[in-house]
């Protein structure tokens, strides 16, 4: 199936290509064309399986929308927008009569739980913003079903950073099955054509002294409450920065100790203490980076709720001396409307870049401060801006997400000049090419600096301003953005390098061919020449962990005796069992050869004792002996079927063959007691002559039996009285 009139990059077609063959996760800046990769891939596995379907997901209605109209334009196949506003019945109709599904995670994860689609017909997953694949997000739990349900799965992850946290980059590479990743920024060799140089300034400004004055109140109140924690061993003596999270981490430690019954008066204090820290950072940072009318508004909603609230937190904070002096002088400041240095300096830059075809995007953290800028701007000739936030969730300012795309299209049309906007713009939306882009505040977000980055330089010489108060936490924010972007490329460089090792062939790579295939590494020829002797499917490549890939679990190493000694000599076989057991999650060993391996290389036999001991019991690998290379091919053979057909029964729970014989099973029960193998079990039935009085007896009556002592009664005892637990 062609894309009609589309012209792909060069870099577009590099990913595309390995996301033909492999799970891919996409790092690619805001403005680079996603989406087209996806539409690209969607195409291709559309040739492939010509009766299969598409999923393509986003986190919100806007995204969705965004990303049919994409496909719309160059995919003419049947495709519909689900969200939850459809009919569950109705959905259930449409999964079926249309080829590309498009919709928000959630609907998705209620139809799968309520059985209303079947996976199994899907060729491709997207998920778009695939760094929310962390935690109970619906991404984690589609793409598990799709991976077990769909008979040939492939998934792409889209997103323009995976974040700095190596934990939650591991996570989104586990939850969505990533086989590989593809990473581009604009000064990749194959990016570099398609983009233009973007300028970026950073500029300072001063705080009047009237703020510095109120930051003092507020510092002397935090720093009091912290000397408290201090004095109770809540944080350490030596911290004189305590910032948000560490507050929170502290207060979700103490609640737990109070949950678990821990009874101490510090606990309930010291979370009473981190709230009223909590309350003052967040004044702290509204001065610093906004302004005096979103502190003053914060500031006032605390003192008028003291009145109404019983939360000690409250209480305590506006009695405090400093707080209570900090909310005095911002009120007449307020009054006098006196505004931050920022609001000026951002007044003045919109002023000298505005010309007629001037588009600008001007990012805050805060829907407060966005109405704020909008009320200083539009006073400015030739300026017409709007803000542009998300949905509401409580009270304040909100917009709908039919507002949000009519705001967009307003933008587009250049009938706004001038977008204020919060994270809402930064997270994929279709938002115009701008000439301009302010932060308002440095962000300690690598994400979100990215994101807002890609919004210019895509067609033209691109502008970025950032405006920092000095000396405030405007400027760690800042240098925070810049070693967490520096980090995220440096994690996912390494994280690219581990999966390379990690990149065997899959299992979808054996369901095209019904014949049992083993894929082998370069340098084991004589055992690939034993395969094909035995009508095995055999695939050379050049294996970075193991021998034989076997299935998506299982990978094999093949030692001969002599190389088993020698590799344990000089330790390469100690690493290649780590990349083995790193790399699938059924590793094997097999040692091949007829010779004593104790008598090799005049190594004590210990040594070699413990080595193997090592193996079975620290890397929990099964170790497998074969007389030669045609025994070896026999057993992968054996092993690869077993992994490759859906029909092959498994094995018993004990691997041993149903008894017969009334005797026989008598033994067999009595086999499974702790510690009885089938000497005792037969010696326990000869002294006690049947099964019922062997569990009626009591721990002397078992210890008259020969081998079984005090401990052994003891255990076989508690296995028979113990009661069964769910």
């Amino acid at each position: 199936m062609d894309l009609k009139d589309f012209k792909p990059r060069l870099y577009q077609e590099n990913i595309a290509y390995t996301a033909l063959t492999k799970n891919t996760l996409v790092v690619l800046p805001t403005g680079l064309g996603k989406t087209a990769i996806a539409m690209m891939l969607a195409s291709e596995r559309l040739k492939n399986f010509k009766d299969s379907k598409i999923l393509i997901l986003a986190p919100s209605k806007p995204l969705v929308a965004q990303h049919f109209k994409t496909f719309k334009k160059y995919i003419d196949l049947p495709m519909e927008i689900f969200t939850g506003e459809v009919k569950p019945e109705l959905r259930k109709k449409l999964y079926m009569e249309n080829t590309l599904i498009f919709s928000t995670p959630q609907t998705v994860a209620n139809d799968i739980a309520n059985k209303r689609i079947d996976l199994n017909g899907f060729s491709l997953a997207v998920f778009d913003e695939a760094h929310k694949a962390v935690g109970n997000y619906d991404y984690v739990s589609i793409a598990g079903e799709f991976a077990r349900k769909s008979s040939y799965p492939r998934i792409l992850g889209l997103t323009a950073s995976p974040g700095s946290d190596k934990a939650k980059i591991e996570e989104v590479i586990k939850n969505l099955f990533i086989e590989e990743i593809e990473i581009r920024t604009n000064l990749d060799d194959d990016v570099r054509p398609y983009v233009q140089d973007v300028e970026i300034d950073w500029i300072k400004v001063d705080l009047p002294e009237s703020f510095l004055e109120v930051g003092n109140f507020l510092k002397t109140s935090l720093s009091h409450r912290l000397k408290e924690l201090k004095g109770w061993g809540l944080i350490g003596r030596s911290q004189d920065q305590v910032g948000k999270k560490q507050l929170l981490e502290l207060q979700a430690r103490l609640h737990g100790k109070i949950a678990q019954g821990i009874k101490d008066a510090r606990m309930w204090s010291g979370i009473s203490i981190c709230a009223q820290c909590l309350k003052i950072n967040h004044s702290i940072e509204l001065l610093e980076s906004q302004g005096l009318d979103g502190l003053y508004r914060y500031m006032n909603d605390i003192f008028d709720s003291a009145e109404k609230t019983s939360v000690k937190a409250v209480k305590s904070l506006v009695k405090d001396i400093n707080f209570k002096s900090a909310f005095i002088k911002t009120k007449n400041l307020y009054e006098e409307r006196v505004i931050h240095p920022k609001m000026i300096k951002l007044g003045e830059i919109i002023a000298e870049e505005a010309g007629e075809d001037f588009k600008c995007i001007v990012f805050t953290q805060y829907r407060e401060s966005a109405k704020m800028i909008s009320e200083h701007i539009e006073k400015i000739p030739g300026i017409r801006p709007k803000v542009f936030v998300g949905q509401l969730k409580k009270e304040g300012l909100g917009m709908s997400q039919k507002e949000q795309m009519e705001v967009i299209k307003d933008f587009s049309e250049r009938k706004i000049n001038v977008l204020i906007s919060t994270n809402i713009g930064e997270e994929g939306l279709d938002i115009p090419e701008v000439d301009l882009v302010v932060f308002y505040e440095p962000i300690p977000s690598g994400i979100r600096a990215i994101q807002r980055r890609g919004r210019t330089g895509r067609q033209s010489k691109g502008k970025i301003i950032i405006l920092i108060a000095k000396n405030t936490r405007d400027e760690a924010y800042h240098w925070t953005s810049l070693n967490k972007e520096k980090k995220m490329h440096s994690l996912i460089k390494s994280f690219s390098e581990k999966i390379a090792l990690e990149k065997q062939p899959t299992l979808n790579d054996f369901k095209e061919n019904s014949k049992t295939k083993v894929i082998v590494d370069h340098r084991e020829r004589k055992v690939a020449d034993e395969l094909m002797d035995i009508d095995v499917d055999v695939e050379i490549k050049e294996l970075k962990a193991g021998d034989f890939v076997l299935s998506d679990k299982v990978g094999v190493e093949l030692k001969t005796k002599n190389d088993f000694v020698a590799s344990m000599i000089d330790g390469r076989l100690n690493n290649q069992l780590k990349l083995l057991r790193e790399n699938f999650e059924i590793p094997l060993l097999i040692v091949q050869g007829e010779d004593d391996i104790y008598s090799i290389r005049n190594v004590h036999p210990n040594a070699i004792r413990g080595m193997l001991a090592t193996i079975s019991v620290s890397y929990g690998i099964p170790i497998i002996y074969s007389k030669n290379a045609k025994d070896t091919a026999g057993i992968l053979k054996i092993v690869a079927k077993r992994e490759q057909d859906p029909n092959f029964k498994s094995f018993n729970l004990r691997n041993e063959r149903k008894p017969l014989t009334s005797k026989e099973l008598k033994e067999y029960i009595v086999e499974s007691l702790p510690g009885i193998g089938r000497n005792l079990s037969r010696n326990l039935l000869e002294e006690f002559k049947s099964v019922r009085k062997i569990f009626n007896a009591d721990v002397e009556e078992l210890k008259r039996v020969d081998k079984i002592g005090k401990k052994k009664a003891e255990s076989i005892k508690k296995i028979i009285d113990e009661e069964y637990q769910l």
